[in-house]
């Protein structure tokens, strides 16, 4: 009796334990967002209403953590980029989705990898990027092709200003800043649209431009 009793209980010690960890890094994508990566990881913990003790028994240091949440983000915003560019028959409409999405998947929390400290070289993280690159170029290309995107950006452009854009304000009274974010990503989106009405300082962004300025 007693030993299916633990037998019982080992799976859902391990859905909780489950739980906790897809809570840590719910709560570190949102603090990177508002603070940066070097956010304590106290305050990690406290949002994700677990103990210190639960995010460092998942995450031995502070990099672990990064790294997860970095293979995390990039994970959802590329399936979501996949699935934007199958099921809309539109090239603009396809990218219109990917700028939305990738905010709501809070892409600020990629700027880590823009740190010297980060180890671009891992092979999950380079696999995770090249894959993220390769799709956001698809629907990039396929704009182009159809003649609605402007040809003098690149996906590292892209990125950046999605991330500029979603960012917090800093300072308590800009907090809410949600309520901003869908309006002034239209405004980009507007000024993405072939065909230009102005000419682009400098040349096109690509996401290996933004590694090397690390």
């Amino acid at each position: 009796m007693v030993g299916s009793a633990v037998k019982s209980r080992a799976p859902r010690l391990r859905a909780d334990a489950s739980r906790n960890r897809e809570r840590i890094v719910a709560a570190a994508r949102e603090a990177f967002v508002e603070h940066g990566a070097e956010v304590p990881l106290d305050e990690v913990a406290r949002r994700a209403g677990v103990g210190n003790a639960t995010l460092y028994r998942h995450f031995a240091d502070r990099a672990e953590l990064v790294r997860e949440v970095v293979l995390s983000v990039m994970a959802r915003i590329t399936e979501r980029t996949e699935a934007a560019a199958a099921q809309e028959p539109d090239a603009f409409e396809a990218l219109r989705r990917f700028v939305f999405e990738s905010a709501e998947d809070r892409v600020g929390a990629l700027c880590p990898m823009l740190s010297e400290a980060f180890d671009g070289n891992d092979p999950a993280i380079f696999a995770a990027r090249d894959r993220l690159n390769r799709s956001i170029e698809d629907i990039m290309d396929r704009a182009r092709t159809s003649g609605q995107l402007r040809t003098d950006i690149a996906v590292g452009d892209l990125m950046v200003a999605i991330t500029q854009l979603t960012r917090p304000l800093p300072g308590k009274a800009c907090m809410d800043m949600d309520r901003f974010v869908h309006r002034h990503l239209q405004i980009f989106l507007d000024g993405l649209r072939a065909p230009a009405r102005s000419a682009l300082p400098g040349a096109a962004v690509t996401l290996e431009d933004l590694q090397q300025q690390r």
